[in-house]
């Protein structure tokens, strides 16, 4: 990292780790007076068809595993050269495999790569975040499409607000595997991939068109493939690059109608434009954009030649510099408001809670030892920890857990974090946490512990606020010896003995945590 004429640089790497691809890139980040910009310095990419084997998608073929793991290790060689940390996401293929932690723990292991895998809808989030530094439509309503291996990504989006988005089954590999797996291809196949299609595109699709958005982009290889070979057909020649081509829907219908009348993979291999690596799998890929225009009401598209790993650098770059390093961000706080806002009965009571648990985490900084991320977890959990309340009052801490885990809303935070947050607003009351709670006992050790420390803290905060009537005004924390004691200064004219005595009988996770007695007392 280093500051060149007052910029602020660093070198990053990302890595998708896609149903049919694996896509890295390397780039030199620099934060200057229009915000952050990057050169690219490296990109790699190897299919590695982690899509390829039986059971939709289930499980993870063990040679595709060991393809991923070979090529993730080529790449974490050539990140290496330049110094640059990789940030790893995985999408459908590994999000709905059920043997996905070999791929995990074998990234980590054998290459030394931690892969984190996002949500659908996370993954639409990272891919307009990435579009937008390619395609000049930030002050124009949006809708992106980013067709994969596994699924496809639908958003609406302006100004890089999401308005809504969706993650759906429709994929180049899926919908081969099921309507085109044979040599030849049947025309019954592909009147049924169509109404397929259709059919999983129908309920967003009315949304979409209320929405009324302004312009269609396109991103991901299939469309960008696409796009390519409309060119060539138009001017007789390959354009040098694909971003900002325009795709219409009548170049894509007569593309698609010469596909068709391709009967193999081996003779659309011929098609001028189309790599033969694509040959098996372009039809399903053509169909579903096909549709998507169709349906949309689509006359033409933008094609974008960034997608989910340009995004994946710019939201590295934006957690490790952006805003202040002491509250969420803009967007996983707002995400985090708008889920409690939703469902939680008294959201007074959890702003104060926040605010005191923050107090706390603070004030014990040198007795825990956690750092920032630790500080956005607590926070997120502390105003998420009553949304269970909204399905049932008994038990209501494992109903937040659940509905915290569930989510889509919660954007910005990648699949670990939504667990912590969700593990710590479940132990906010009732019984500590256990090695015999399944999820708990997933974690590593420290994790664990951070799991410990702040739900000691969250649960301190909540006793502080016993009366959901804010009487609590500020608070301070000295240790003596092997005890901590907390001093808390009331609202002018409060009453705060049933809030000392609640933070009092709530301190034993804490105590246990810390190795240190807690003390309340008023300042």
């Amino acid at each position: 990292m280093a500051h060149s004429s007052g910029a602020l640089t660093e070198t990053l790497a990302a890595v998708d780790i896609g149903t049919n691809s694996l896509h890295g890139v390397v780039a030199r980040m620099t934060d200057g007076d229009g915000g952050p910009r990057f050169e690219i310095l490296e990109r790699e990419k190897e299919m590695v068809r982690l899509g390829s084997s039986a059971g939709d998608m289930r499980e993870l073929a063990d040679d595709a595993i060991d393809r991923a793991v070979e090529a993730l290790d080529r790449f974490r060689q050539v990140a290496e050269v330049h110094d640059a940390p990789i940030t790893a996401v995985a999408t459908s293929a590994v999000r709905e495999a059920e043997n996905r932690d070999v791929l995990i723990d074998r990234a980590w292991d054998e290459a030394r790569v931690l892969v984190t895998v996002i949500s659908g809808v996370e993954e639409a989030r990272l891919i307009h975040l990435g579009v937008l530094q390619a395609v000049p439509v930030f002050d124009r309503r949006l809708l992106l499409c980013d067709i994969g291996g596994g699924s496809t990504e639908l958003l609406v989006g302006l100004r890089g607000e999401v308005l809504a988005s969706r993650s759906l089954k429709l994929g180049a590999i899926r919908l081969t595997r099921r309507f085109f797996d044979g040599r030849h291809t049947h025309p019954g196949a592909v009147d049924a991939c169509r109404r397929h299609v259709r059919s999983t595109l129908a309920p967003f699709a009315r949304e979409v068109r209320r929405l009324e958005a302004e312009v269609a982009v396109g991103s991901s290889g299939t469309i960008a493939t696409l796009a390519e070979m409309a060119a060539i057909r138009a001017t007789g020649t390959r354009p040098r690059s694909v971003s900002n081509l325009t795709l219409t829907a009548e170049q894509l219908d007569t593309l698609v109608a010469e596909i068709v009348d391709a009967p193999t993979a081996e003779a659309r291999a011929d098609l001028a434009g189309l790599d033969a690596s694509r040959a098996d799998i372009i039809l399903a890929g053509a169909i579903i954009l096909e549709q998507v225009l169709r349906e949309l009401g689509l006359d033409e598209l933008v094609v974008s030649d960034y997608a989910l790993r340009e995004g994946v650098l710019l939201d590295t770059w934006r957690r490790r510099h952006g805003g202040s390093l002491h509250h969420l961000s803009d967007l996983r706080r707002q995400s985090v408001l708008n889920l409690a806002e939703l469902m939680d009965e008294d959201p007074p009571h959890s702003v104060q809670v926040a605010r005191l648990a923050l107090e706390l985490f603070d004030a014990t900084e040198e007795q825990h030892g956690l750092g920032d991320d630790a500080r956005e977890i607590l926070e997120a959990a502390a105003l998420l920890c009553n949304v269970g309340m909204f399905l049932s009052h008994a038990q209501h801490h494992k109903h937040s857990y659940y509905v915290i885990r569930g989510t889509d809303r919660l954007t910005g935070f990648n699949d670990d974090e939504v667990e912590r947050i969700a593990l710590v607003a479940r132990y906010h009351r009732k019984s500590d946490p256990r090695p015999k709670h399944p999820e708990y006992a997933a974690l590593g050790d420290d994790a664990r512990r951070e799991v410990c420390v702040l739900a000691g803290l969250l649960r301190e905060a909540i006793g502080l606020d016993r009366n959901h009537a804010a009487r609590v005004a500020s608070l301070a924390v000295e240790e003596a010896g092997d005890r901590l004691v907390v001093a808390v200064t009331p609202m002018p004219g409060e009453d705060i003995s049933l809030e000392l005595y609640a933070a009092g009988t709530r301190a034993g996770l804490l105590r246990a945590t810390l190795d240190l007695e807690v003390d309340f007392a008023e300042a």
